[in-house]
Order: structure tokens, then sequence, then C-alpha cells
């Protein structure tokens, strides 16, 4: 499985690391920032498009911004819920309001809190099977299923946003100097 590949590199990369620069678990809090800056991205977005642009689609073939944001949901909800080990559907396509599609992308997000909390160094290559039949490790299906798909999805709302006007968290001015703490800064990513 080629994301899985990356998790190896990965590793590997850090294991080259001198010990006394590696600090607890670096692998998994690697990880966890990364989903931590794609779930602040998502929800801001998510928040920031005005609720009667929830329906808007550049194109007939596309989905709308609200199926992109329930479609998140409903993705990580499932993905994270196996990894906690209580498979959960959230069933956010059922839903088309702005209010309900941003609690329900809150709650998706609050299962992956609890998985990406459980997950560890010891823990990441643990292997487990998804209710649909197919084996994943658990960073590699976080990986891939949360931080790359919800950074994929976020790309294309970004895109939704600038045809409406606004400026994708991500790429605003003011979103990026309040994200700084003290020395640290969180990477531009649109």
């Amino acid at each position: 499985m080629k994301s899985n590949s990356i998790v190896i590199l990965a590793l590997a990369a850090l294991g080259a690391c001198p010990l006394s620069a590696q600090k607890a678990d670096p692998f998994s809090a690697e990880v966890k920032q990364m989903y931590d800056h794609v779930k602040n991205n998502v929800t801001k977005l998510a928040e920031r498009m005005p609720e009667e642009n929830y329906n808007f689609k550049p194109t007939a073939e596309t989905r709308s911004f609200g199926q992109i944001v329930a479609h998140v949901a409903d993705v990580q909800a499932r993905t994270c819920s196996a990894i906690n080990g209580a498979p959960k559907s959230l069933n956010a396509a059922l839903k088309t309001a702005k209010p309900e599609l941003v609690a329900v992308l809150k709650e998706s997000f609050s299962l992956c809190d609890q998985a990406f909390g459980s997950l560890t160094d010891a823990n990441a290559f643990e292997t487990f099977m998804m209710p649909e039949g197919q084996h994943h490790s658990k960073a590699g299906l976080l990986v891939m299923a949360v931080v790359t798909h919800s950074s994929e999805e976020y790309g294309y709302m970004a895109v939704y946003l600038r045809l409406k006007g606004l400026v994708p968290p991500s790429s605003d001015a003011k979103e990026r100097s309040s994200a700084a703490t003290g020395a640290e800064r969180k990477p531009k990513d649109l």
C-alpha cells in the first residue's frame, strides 16, 4: 500500500535522528500535528462559507459545498470510529443545512480526536480490519483516510470559497498570524 510506504519512510527518517533529539513518540506526535492542522482548516472553512452557499456547485457535475462537508464528516466518522473499536455512521449525507453539517463535521472530528489521541509510536503499525474487510495499520489509515483525504477535500472547498469571493483560512493572513503561538508557526498550505 502506497500510504504505508510513506509512513515507513517517515519512521526510517525519524530513526536516523540522534536519540538525544528525539521526543517520546515522535512519529505519532507528527501525525497528530498534521491532523490538528487539517482539523483547524476544515472546521474554519466550513464555518466561513455562508449558509446560502452550502448548495453552491461550480458545475453541474460536482458536489455542492455542503455535500463535500458531509462527505468529509462521513469518511472521518467511518474511519475514526472503526479505529476506536465502535464503527459508527453519522449519515451526514442526509443533511443539507449549514448548522447541521457543521455540527456533524465537529462530531466526526470528536471521533477522530479519540482515534488520533490513542495513536502511539508503539501501536502505529498494529493492523485491524475495517467493517468492509480491508486490513490497515492504524497510522496508515489515519494518515490516508483522514489527513490526506480531508486535506484534498479542503483544497476543493477552498476553491468554492474563492469563487464566492472569500479567502480560505489557510490563505488568510489574519488566520495565519493568530495561529502562530510564540516562536511556532503553522505551515501555510494554500
